[in-house]
C-alpha cells in the first residue's frame, strides 16, 4: 500500500471490551447466493443511499475526484481479479487508485494502518475483527448503502453489523475450509475418503508408504495452522465450546482443549516437516504437484493450480468425524468483503464504490478470473460456478453451524499475539501441551479482562 505502517507496531493497544460471537444458520448464509431474487443496480442503489450515514443521496449519486483502494489480495489469482472488479465500477466521474500490499502484513498492520491514513475503501473480513473496529471508530457507519442492498440475507446482514446495530461491512465472497485432495491421486493409489479419524490416521499412514507426504502443511505467516485447530476443536468438542473459547468464555488450560492439542500431535507426523519455514501457497504446491495428498486449508488454494484440467482436479472432504456425539456438523466459512475509513477524504464516492461491490455484477466480473470463491450476493451467475465450487455452497448450506476462523472469532490481540507463536510453539514441540495451554490461559485471562 501507499501507506504501510511499521510491521514492528502492529496490533499495539488493541483493546476490545466485548465478543459477540456470529453464528450464522444453517441455510441462511446460502439462501441469498442460491435464490436468485436480484439486486438493485448501482443507479438504484444510490439512489436510495442516504438514510444512515452523513452523505446524502444525491451527494452519493453525483461523486466524483479521486478514490483509494487498499487491497490485500497480493497473490496473482486474486490480484487479477481485483484488477477487472475495479474496472468494472466504469464510472469516469472516480477515479480509483489500488493500493495492494501482501496479505498477511496488511493483516498484521491494520489497527496502525486504520490509526494513520488508511485508503477511502479497503479489503477485511467479517466477525470479530469488524465489530471491534467499529467500536474503536475506526471504520465508517455505512448503513445508508445497506439501505439500498438487495440480495443479502439477515445471515449476511447480521455478519456486517457492530454492537451499535449498524452496518460497518459488504460482503463479497466466502469459502469452505476442508480437507483437500486430488481425486486423481487418490483413483490412482486407491484411496477412499476416510469418514472417522482413525481412517483418516491409516489413509495418512498409507500416503507415508507410498512415498506422498500426506499432509501438506505451511504455517511461516503464523495464521493457517489456526484453521487445523478449529477444524479438531470443532470436532471434537462442538461449535458452542468453539465460540465460547474464542469469546474468552472456556479455559484454554481446560481438558478439553488439551484433548485437541494431543488429538493433534498424534497428526503432526504426518504434517509436511519444517512447516514454521513455508508458506500455504509453497504447500499448496506439492498439493498440486502430486507430491503431498491432502490439504487442511481454505478453497482459495485452487489459486496455486492452474484453470481447467488442473483446477478441476481438486476436491474435498468435510474433516473427518471424532466424537459421534459432535458430528461433523459445524463447517468453517469465513466471509471476506469491503470496509470504509471513519474520516474517508471522499466518502461520497465511497459509498457510491461500495454500492457496485455489493452488486451481483461487480461479483460476476471479480468470479471471471478466481473460481476459487462462492459470491454472497443472490444474483451472482451460479450457473458458471465450476464443480468444486458448487460442492463447496452445497457443503456449506447443509452445515448446523458455521463459524469464521479463530483470527477472525476472537480478539485481535489474542490472536495476533498469544495464538500465532503458541500454535507455533506446539507445532516446533508438541510434547509440553499441560505448559504450553497454562500459558495460552494466563495470557488469556490478562487480555481478556483489560
Amino acid at each position: 500500500m501507499s501507506r504501510p505502517s511499521s510491521e514492528a507496531q502492529y496490533l499495539a493497544g488493541l483493546t476490545p471490551t466485548s465478543v459477540a460471537a456470529t453464528r450464522i444458520g444453517r441455510r441462511s448464509l446460502l439462501k441469498g447466493a442460491m435464490t436468485g431474487a436480484g439486486l438493485l443496480g448501482a443507479t438504484g442503489l444510490l439512489a436510495a443511499c442516504g438514510s444512515g450515514g452523513s452523505t446524502g443521496a444525491t451527494d452519493v449519486a453525483n461523486a466524483s475526484g479521486a478514490l483509494s483502494f487498499g487491497s490485500n489480495q497480493s497473490d496473482a489469482v486474486p490480484k487479477k481479479a481485483y484488477e477487472s472488479l475495479v474496472k468494472g465500477f466504469n464510472d469516469p466521474a472516480v477515479q480509483i487508485t489500488t493500493n495492494t500490499i501482501d496479505h498477511n502484513t496488511f493483516q498484521e498492520n491494520i489497527n496502525n494502518y486504520l490509526q494513520g491514513q488508511p485508503d477511502d475503501v479497503f479489503t477485511w473480513f467479517a466477525g470479530y475483527r469488524m465489530r471491534f473496529f467499529a467500536q474503536q471508530g475506526l471504520v465508517g457507519d455505512i448503513s445508508d448503502v445497506w439501505s439500498g442492498i438487495n440480495g443479502m440475507t439477515d445471515a449476511q446482514k447480521q455478519a456486517s453489523t457492530a454492537d451499535d446495530g449498524k452496518q460497518y461491512f459488504v460482503p463479497f465472497d466466502y469459502y469452505p475450509w476442508a480437507v483437500y485432495y486430488r481425486p486423481s491421486v487418490f483413483a490412482a493409489k486407491g484411496y477412499t475418503v476416510p469418514k472417522t479419524l482413525d481412517e483418516f490416521v491409516a489413509l495418512n499412514t498409507r500416503m507415508q508408504k507410498d512415498g506422498l507426504t500426506p499432509i501438506a502443511f505451511g504455517d511461516k505467516d503464523g495464521w493457517p495452522a489456526m484453521g487445523t485447530f478449529d477444524q479438531l476443536n470443532l470436532r471434537i468438542n462442538g461449535y458452542r465450546f468453539h465460540i465460547d473459547l474464542m469469546a474468552g468464555k472456556q479455559a484454554w488450560d481446560s481438558p478439553q482443549v488439551k484433548n485437541v492439542f494431543d488429538t493433534w500431535k498424534r497428526l503432526l507426523p504426518f504434517h509436511q516437516p519444517a512447516s514454521l519455514g513455508r508458506t500455504w501457497q509453497e504447500a499448496a504446491q506439492t498439493l498440486q504437484q502430486k507430491k503431498a495428498g491432502t490439504y487442511i486449508l481454505g478453497m482459495f488454494l485452487g489459486q496455486q493450480f492452474t484453470p481447467g484440467a488442473d483446477l478441476d482436479d481438486l476436491d474435498f472432504f468435510g474433516f473427518p468425524e471424532i466424537d459421534t456425539t459432535v458430528g461433523t456438523d459445524a463447517v468453517e466459512a469465513p466471509i471476506d468483503g469491503f470496509m470504509m475509513a471513519a474520516r474517508p477524504k471522499n466518502e461520497a464516492a465511497a459509498k457510491k464504490f461500495l454500492g457496485y461491490l455489493a452488486t451481483g455484477p461487480a461479483e460476476n466480473t471479480y468470479l471471471e478470473s478466481d473460481s476459487t470463491v462462492i459470491g454472497t450476493n443472490s444474483s451472482a451467475d451460479t450457473a458458471k460456478y465450476t464443480k468444486l465450487q458448487k460442492k463447496a455452497v452445497e457443503y456449506i448450506s447443509s452445515a448446523k453451524s458455521i463459524s469464521q476462523f479463530m483470527d477472525r472469532d476472537t480478539r485481535p490481540d489474542f490472536a495476533s499475539t498469544v495464538m500465532i507463536p503458541a500454535i507455533q510453539q506446539f507445532i516446533g514441540n508438541p510434547n509440553d501441551i499441560d505448559g504450553l495451554t497454562k500459558s495460552i490461559e494466563s495470557q488469556k485471562k490478562s487480555i481478556f479482562t483489560s
